[in-house]
């Protein structure tokens, strides 16, 4: 997967921004390029977790949709961990069509992209 820079960009000021709690969002684009980042809040409001609220998950993909872009990865930041899917985090990836994206704050500014199949990383992309 290639994630603009332009993108890149906007999810590190938004993870900055949201600091010291996670911030979070879907990864939108077409043949594998990301294009856009949609932005979710985190319900938890938590520096160790996040989650969508439902309705932001719908209107991403009508937002998607209208567009004609697909949801390529749901991301998240580690403010203070590096940039790997925590326990929870494979627990929780139950969409195998997808990666899983998380930039980390921790010790620099670090952001890889994985595919998981049944709570394993299979592939992992360093994109920063």
């Amino acid at each position: 997967m290639k994630i603009n820079q332009n993108v890149i960009e906007e999810m590190i000021a938004q993870a900055q921004k949201d600091a010291p709690n996670e911030t979070c969002g879907y990864l939108l684009g077409t043949d594998d390029v990301v294009t856009e980042n949609y932005w979710m809040e985190n319900t938890d409001h938590s520096p160790e977790h996040f989650s969508f609220a439902p309705k932001d998950q719908f209107a991403a993909l009508k937002y998607a949709r209208a567009k004609g872009l697909r949801i390529l990865a749901n991301w998240h930041s580690h403010p203070a961990s590096p940039s790997r899917p925590s326990q929870e985090d494979l627990r929780l990836a139950n969409d195998p069509t997808i990666r899983y994206a998380i930039l980390s704050l921790h010790e620099g500014i670090h952001l890889n992209s994985f595919k998981i199949l049944n709570g394993e990383v299979i592939n992992k992309e360093q994109h920063l």
